[in-house]
């Protein structure tokens, strides 16, 4: 059930599929990195020094694209009703579609983020810590995705006020991704990914209960 589960969410959420919007956050996360150098001048320095914060900023942006196709359609459309009568449980089916938010976006940002470093100017090892930072962040950015969308999935405007939602709940993960480009020591990393990690644990409880809540009501 768990491996037929996946197998829909991804046909549904990867490029070309029914709700394929994949592609989105990796044309946004390059737009920002084409953009940056114009706006800021041709200052190598400069792009070399904020270039990796830049690319956790619109990594933390691209994220909020797909947030009105993770949980609303299927909830709008009785998927979860299906699935209780099946006994699948909630927490199992949003576990099983934060690991599909995350495959169907966060190893295509990780590809992207080389040709961003490289108009950026990043060096290897600066590269190197954003490439590990992203790796560390991206399941806790998946999680918070879901659990907004969980959240606001029933509500008017809900598109809206996710991405209003998701930028504050995300803060601490981009202070301690970005952060370990200054800190040698790998701490911001860790602290990153064991930020993601409580996330991804709380996420299925959190989410399958405003689920069940919004579909009882």
């Amino acid at each position: 059930m768990i491996g037929r589960l996946l197998l829909r969410d991804l046909a549904l959420l990867m490029p070309g599929g029914r709700r394929g919007g994949a592609l989105l956050p990796l044309l946004f996360f390059l737009a920002v990195a084409m953009i940056y150098p114009f706006a800021v001048g041709p200052d190598a320095p400069l792009l070399a020094r904020t270039g990796g914060g830049v690319i956790w900023v619109a990594a933390l942006l691209a994220a909020i694209l797909p947030l009105d196709r993770l949980v609303a359609p299927d909830l709008e459309e009785g998927v979860f009703d299906q699935l209780a009568v099946r006994g699948v449980a909630e927490e199992l089916a949003v576990a099983v579609r934060m690991l599909a938010h995350w495959i169907s976006f966060a190893p295509l940002l990780l590809l992207a983020a080389l040709p961003a470093a490289a108009l950026l100017g990043l060096e290897q090892e600066t590269l190197r810590t954003v490439l590990l930072g992203l790796l560390a962040g991206t399941p806790g950015l998946a999680a918070i995705g879901v659990l907004i969308a969980a959240l606001t999935a029933s509500l008017r405007g809900g598109a809206a006020l996710a991405g209003l939602l998701l930028i504050p709940l995300s803060v601490p993960i981009l202070i301690f991704g970005a952060g370990a480009l200054a800190r040698p020591d790998g701490g911001g990393l860790a602290f990153a990914a064991a930020i993601s990690l409580l996330l991804v644990a709380v996420t299925p409880f959190a989410a399958g209960a405003a689920i069940r809540a919004a579909r009882e009501s």
